[in-house]
């Protein structure tokens, strides 16, 4: 996978009452027609031959809506309703009912003139909305509103909600039918990213695992001359400096690419969680972070030590931002700076955002299987910019799952170490950090250069049904 460029497909749904003006339907469908536009979205909606105005009034409207959507289902991520008048609140809810569609649903309701409140002109659209909302909630269909209780479809307002939902409607799709690789087993110290597998498929999110020695066995296997090295070879280049890595640890290196690459694509994997110590140093005698890297920068992130959490959660926020993303431990405090830390590990960072990344040894693991086979570690400095941090797990203890997700900023303050690395600010950190202990959660968190918290929060929480903590 690469970076997202399909386009996202919206159903529209119109409610209306017929004694409002027609022509509000139809200035609505045409506004929200060239909004799509604008935005790259494809809308799915009913012409005007096959309701009045293309609107959803009446129980006929809302049978031809459905079956409408029933048709699409297969490509439609969200549904927008649009009330430029006070709309027939049981429509709609009956149209998505009988679709049998389970996406998420956007509620726009337009707002009224002042200068235009007589009875050829007025909407009535504020009230409107809450008795549609009134029956979705009856019906059991999970909605999201705009920020404004009305707004008009032109307005910068109406313009962010709708970019918005359609990043709530593109990761509640990726999430849901995603396959994540375990490619080997977690360490035996690390307790911390046990999870469950059961609580993950009721999600929709399947997890295949391989064991390394199927790993290793297909990269001994493999000629020196397959052209697929050459490839892959490349791209670790591309990603980082690799001058002072010898020729023979870079070959090892792609040849272990070609291996992963291969079965992440035949068995349609979008994220993966990696043994990456210390059997492969043990054994190949490099580090697979470099690989690592690549895969994220390309949308495929990749979580160390067999993190499956780790690697879902960083999934989750690749699409949500639409941006490459990394995962690190709450490593350091900053020195007596209560809101800033250490976000660090040994080197296996999405490379868009460091400075003059280049690949080095893995100095820590170094210290153990000795540093010559440990080549393959990314070491760079995360620039300064906007921060979203987010972290998914199962708790077995009350059978349900629970997140975190906030939003901070990554800065330039002076820091002198090794590795992959970031001084991040949060604000109340103290506060994030006891919630995180509390709550058992893992000390590894996905991170990467975004403002959208709100997106995920919206996602695990409302349409995903998760306990997700939102830290302000």
């Amino acid at each position: 996978m690469m970076k997202n460029t399909n386009k996202l497909s919206l159903a529209v749904l119109i409610g209306s009452r017929n004694f409002f003006p027609s022509y509000l339907v139809e200035d609505a469908r045409n506004s929200i027609q060239a909004m799509f536009t604008e935005m790259a979205i494809e809308p799915v909606m009913l012409s005007p031959e096959q309701t009045p105005y293309g609107q959803v009034e009446t129980y006929q409207d809302a049978k031809i809506a459905a079956t409408m959507l029933k048709a699409n289902r297969d490509k439609i991520a969200g549904i927008v309703v649009l009330l430029p008048n006070f709309g027939d609140e049981k429509a709609v809810a009956d149209a998505i009912r009988m679709s049998g569609l389970t996406v998420p649903v956007l509620i726009q309701a337009e707002a009224d003139d002042l200068d235009k409140m007589g009875l050829e002109t007025r909407r009535d659209s504020f009230c409107g909305k809450i008795s549609l909302c009134n029956n979705l909630r009856q019906y059991g269909i999970t909605f999201s509103l705009t920020t404004q209780h009305v707004c008009k479809i032109e307005s910068d307002v109406f313009r962010t909600d709708l970019d918005k939902f359609a990043r709530v409607c593109r990761t509640y799709a990726a999430l849901k039918g995603c396959r994540i690789g375990a490619i080997g087993t977690r360490p035996a110290s690390f307790n911390t990213v046990r999870y469950s597998e059961k609580m993950l498929e009721r999600l929709g999110i399947s997890v295949e695992p391989i064991d390394l020695s199927e790993i290793f066995a297909k990269v001994d296997s493999l000629r020196d001359d397959d052209l697929r090295i050459i490839d892959k070879l490349e791209l670790l280049k591309a990603n980082a400096d690799t001058r002072s890595i010898p020729q023979d640890k870079l070959l090892t290196m792609a040849k272990l690419f070609v291996v992963i690459g291969q079965w992440v694509s035949d068995n349609d994997i979008d994220a993966t969680a990696i043994q990456c110590w210390t059997s492969l140093q043990e054994t190949l005698g490099v580090n697979v972070c470099s690989i690592m890297s690549v895969m994220a920068s390309s949308f495929i992130p990749s979580a160390c030590e067999v993190d499956v959490m780790g690697a879902i959660s960083m999934y989750a926020l690749t699409i949500a931002a639409d941006e490459p993303t990394s995962i690190a431990d709450w490593n350091n405090n900053f020195g007596e700076q209560r809101d800033k830390c250490v976000l660090f590990h040994c080197g296996n960072f999405a490379t868009k955002h460091l400075h003059e990344p280049f690949m080095s040894t893995a100095d820590i693991i170094g210290t153990t299987v000795g540093n010559e086979n440990t080549c393959g570690a990314i070491n760079g400095r995360m620039k300064s910019g906007p921060l979203t941090y987010f972290r998914l797990s199962t708790d077995e203890f009350s059978a349900t799952m629970k997140a975190y997700v906030g939003q901070g900023a990554l800065v330039d303050d002076d820091l002198e170490t090794v590795g992959c690395r970031a001084v991040a600010q949060v604000p109340h950190l103290e506060e994030l950090l006891a919630y995180i202990c509390q709550n058992g959660f893992e000390h590894h968190v996905a991170f990467n250069h975004s403002s959208c918290a709100d997106v995920l929060y919206e996602v695990f929480s409302k349409y995903m049904q998760v306990d997700c903590h939102y830290h302000h």
